[in-house]
C-alpha cells in the first residue's frame, strides 16, 4: 500500500468517525452504536497499517 493509499484510509477513518460522533452529538445514535462504528473504523485503519507494514 502506498503512502497515498494510507493517507486515503486515514482520511476516510477521520471522516467516518467524525460523522458517527456528530450523529451521537445530535441524538441520532446512541453510545453503543457510535462506539461500534468507531471500533469498526479503528479495526479497518489498523488492518490497512498492518498491510502496509507487510509490504
Amino acid at each position: 500500500m502506498t503512502d497515498d493509499a494510507i493517507a486515503a484510509v486515514v482520511e476516510e477513518f477521520l471522516d467516518e468517525t467524525e460523522s458517527a460522533l456528530d450523529d451521537y452529538d445530535q441524538g441520532y445514535a446512541d453510545a453503543d452504536a457510535t462506539l461500534s462504528v468507531v471500533r469498526t473504523r479503528i479495526d479497518e485503519l489498523a488492518a490497512a497499517i498492518d498491510e502496509r507494514a507487510e509490504e
